[in-house]
């Protein structure tokens, strides 16, 4: 699948969390604090839910600068990601059709 969106940064992943620069935050998840994650077209997808929604992944405030971190050892399990501790940078890309932030090339292509 042909990805969708302009490449607008990168992300970290380790330890099965997701950690988010504050500049992707402002600019895609401002007034945000749950998330949900998906799988598709072999990306995962960072889908902010509105203040009205129940459930999802806390958006959590990592440091003083405003990065934020996901905490997603549970979806990364569950989907057979890997949980290394080595951190991994990714791309990432908003994609306007499904209104979500893909997070490109994870797990690594061995």
């Amino acid at each position: 699948m042909a990805a969708e969106g302009i490449t607008i940064g990168a992300v970290e992943i380790a330890r099965g969390n997701i950690y988010l620069p504050r500049a992707i935050c402002d600019a895609h998840f401002a007034g945000i604090s749950a998330v949900a994650l998906i799988v598709r077209g072999g990306a995962i997808q960072i889908v902010p839910l509105s203040r009205d929604s129940a459930g999802g992944l806390l958006l959590k405030q990592r440091n003083a600068r405003g990065d934020r971190v996901v905490h997603a050892q549970e979806f990364m399990r569950e989907k057979g990601y890997p949980e290394s501790f080595e951190p991994r940078t990714v791309t990432v890309r908003w994609n306007d059709a499904l209104a979500a932030l893909s997070i490109e090339g994870y797990p690594p292509a061995d």
